[in-house]
């Protein structure tokens, strides 16, 4: 029979070349590493198999302390509970207890942020910073229920931000099915809050004033006080096509003026793919007054109050409200209206939807049309530029490019 420890040969053991063990009794034993370390293990068979509990490491956990654990996981071990499971469980049950709500939403968030765009980005973390974590955020996760959440949506939709209750809701979802997937929760408080969601009142989602009315726009545009890189970002906007936010977070280092060509690299996009956008000359002018101002930045239309940040995403709708625009006009509704014209005037509808940015399902075919588009997009758009000066001298030009 194996002699019992003692706390005096554990205190002289010492570290060999390679691992070895004290044995105790009824499976108790003292691992000691070749760095030093005196580690308590509880050797058992459950269902057959051979396993080792880890009790501790010593002298944090002394002989006594080591033996009382050892009989505690024999006693598991007589009503056919395996100690290593039974551990493992606590360990998850532990964690659900001081796991937070702000410290599942990180985790979520810095698990998703590489795959999305930096816009998508930047407001998840908004939203998550200004509406969610203030209110919830140092709640156990396990413990918040579908109430507290319906409430905090209220929250938003009492002073009408339908779109951020709408975000709210989905990226809780989110969170909690990640909660899910990690074992902190044991159910998904955050399912069927749009049941309950209040009706947002019908909105014209993008609106845009007729190309008719274009001359007019960019004539107060110029008589008026409006900072002169916003005003550019407006024209800029209404000869490219892009969205707002991939123009006002542009780095200098994406354009190249004297190829006219601005490539926008796969992270900044919305569907996550490179888009190449053709400048034509207007822009390219436009762009060469922009260095004057900003050309020093990293950024284009670098912030007023900090350049290492970007212009505000309200920055232009703010300017097209001031000159009259409020509800007619908005940056996003430049896309809408080279959308409209250009189908109307009959151009190819790939070149336009790839102009957009929109993409195909097709990846194959995306990739293709991608490649052999962009010099029939540069003609377009330059096309399009070129109407937009008629019109302003007073010209009825159509242009008409037969698909």
């Amino acid at each position: 029979m194996t002699a019992a420890l003692t706390d005096t040969a554990i205190k002289n053991a010492k570290p060999r070349d390679k691992l070895y063990r004290l044995s105790d009794a009824l499976g108790l034993c003292l691992e000691i590493t070749p760095n030093g370390s005196k580690l308590w293990r509880y050797r058992y068979r459950f269902a057959g198999k051979a396993k080792m509990l880890g009790l501790g490491t010593y002298p944090a956990v002394t002989l006594a302390k080591a033996r009382e654990r050892r009989d505690d996981a024999r006693k598991l071990l007589a009503d056919d509970i395996d100690p290593s499971a039974n551990k493992q469980a606590e360990k998850i049950a532990l964690a659900a207890q001081t796991h937070t709500l702000e410290m599942l939403a990180r985790e979520w968030y810095a698990y998703n942020k590489p795959r999305w765009a930096e816009a998508t980005a930047t407001k998840a973390l908004q939203y998550l910073e200004s509406d969610i974590l203030p209110v919830i955020g140092s709640r156990p996760v396990k413990d918040i229920t579908r109430p507290e959440l319906v409430e905090l949506v209220r929250r938003l939709e009492k002073r009408e931000a339908f779109n951020a209750a709408r975000k709210v809701r989905q990226w809780l979802g989110q969170i909690f099915r990640f909660g899910l997937a990690k074992g902190l929760v044991e159910v998904n408080p955050a399912t069927d809050l749009d049941v309950v969601a209040a009706h947002a009142p019908r909105t014209k989602h993008h609106p845009h004033v007729p190309l008719s009315e274009i001359p007019t726009l960019l004539e107060k545009l110029d008589s008026s006080n409006c900072y002169r890189p916003t005003a550019l970002a407006i024209r800029l906007l209404l000869l490219t096509g892009v969205r707002p936010g991939e123009l006002r977070s542009a780095p200098w280092s994406e354009f190249d003026l004297e190829s006219k060509t601005w490539t926008i690299p796969a992270e900044r996009m919305k569907a996550r793919r490179p888009h190449v956008v053709p400048l034509p000359s207007q822009a390219i002018a436009l762009l060469r007054q922009l260095q004057e101002i900003t050309g020093s930045y990293e950024l284009v239309f670098a912030g007023r109050n900090d350049a290492q940040r970007p212009m505000s995403e309200n920055t232009v709708n703010k300017c097209l409200a001031e000159l009259g625009y409020k509800d007619r006009q908005t940056g996003h509704g430049f896309r809408h209206l080279l959308s409209t014209e250009l189908n109307g005037w009959g151009y190819n509808k790939d070149w336009i939807e790839r102009q957009l940015a929109h993409g195909d399902n097709d990846e194959i075919r995306d990739t293709y049309n991608h490649a052999t588009y962009l010099e029939q997009r540069r003609q377009m758009m330059q096309d399009w530029a070129d109407s937009i000066d008629a019109l302003c001298t007073g010209a009825n030009v159509v242009p008409l490019r037969k698909a």
